[in-house]
């Protein structure tokens, strides 16, 4: 189990259970006050402590939402078994300095009836992690859309693990002018290189120690750029060749695209993504690292 950060902040975070606790809370904030937002899904690790330490330093006020948002999977997909524990999530919410914690039930952010989405179309969400689940940015888009309109953050702060999510998102508010300041925070990991996932809990022993080599094949990958290889090809092929050693890895995609666009290269001319996500057994985890 990971060493999650121990507590840091003595003040009393206020909790909103419907949206009409979170609109009076608000109220009480007053519109004068910056308001830095983390939105997450719970199952809180260090990754996302991060997030709201970086919005706390940064605003007058941070507002947290845990919300497993069902409109992101797909039938079939891990809803019902994604991790949930509340109590925990709240005491480290508070102890990172987290001033309001909005915590809704999903028929409250989607009542009955409810059939009006967001969606950012081209090349951004029908890659990497729209090829396999081609509905699921569609309802990332909504919900962040929704929890945005509920909160009017002055920033929102969000991990670079999920890299693709932060290129549709920022398409989101490019394109639809949302007056919200979008912060990318680094990847946080274990010691030995795995990153953070809430996912992570699912994994064996030897799922674990398996895993860790998709850190290792995107560092491998660096090192063969930085001496000098930027074909998109091979590095692909080394990563490919080095994540196939492990027995219980399935690759669902390795692939290397604009980091700003995610449109196809073929060499490395300027920042690119290089992006993976491999399962081991039921658990699906990704990964990611920047050329530059």
């Amino acid at each position: 189990m990971m060493q999650l950060s121990p507590p840091c902040n003595n003040k009393t975070m206020k909790i909103a259970k419907t949206i009409t606790e979170l609109k009076t809370c608000l109220e009480e904030i007053g519109k004068d006050k910056t308001i830095g937002f983390v939105p997450t899904m719970g199952y809180l690790h260090d990754g996302h402590l991060s997030l709201i330490n970086e919005a706390q330093s940064h605003n007058d006020v941070t507002v947290v939402s845990i919300f497993v948002n069902p409109t992101q999977f797909a039938p079939g997909e891990d809803l019902d078994a994604y991790p949930r524990d509340f109590d925990q999530d709240s005491l480290l919410a508070e102890a990172a300095g987290t001033d309001l914690l909005f915590f809704p039930d999903p028929g409250d952010i989607y009542p009955a009836g409810a059939s009006t989405f967001v969606e950012v179309e081209g090349e951004s969400t029908r890659k990497l992690c729209g090829q396999s689940r081609p509905t699921h940015f569609k309802g990332v888009t909504t919900v962040v859309n929704i929890l945005f309109n509920l909160i009017q953050p002055t920033r929102a702060y969000f991990g670079q693990k999920d890299a693709q999510q932060v290129v549709v998102i920022k398409k989101m508010i490019r394109d639809l002018h949302l007056p919200v300041q979008l912060v990318v925070c680094p990847i946080v990991r274990e010691a030995d290189g795995l990153a953070l996932s809430s996912r992570n809990v699912f994994l064996n022993p030897e799922q674990r120690n398996q895993a860790l080599v998709l850190s290792q094949s995107l560092t491998a990958a660096k090192a063969l750029y930085r001496a000098g290889e930027g074909r998109v090809k091979i590095l692909k092929d080394q990563i490919i060749s080095h994540i196939s050693n492990m027995p219980l890895a399935v690759i669902d995609y390795v692939d290397i695209l604009d980091f700003k666009t995610l449109a196809d290269i073929e060499n490395i001319t300027s920042p690119a993504l290089v992006a993976v996500a491999v399962r081991f057994g039921s658990t699906r985890l990704i990964d990611n690292i920047i050329l530059d």
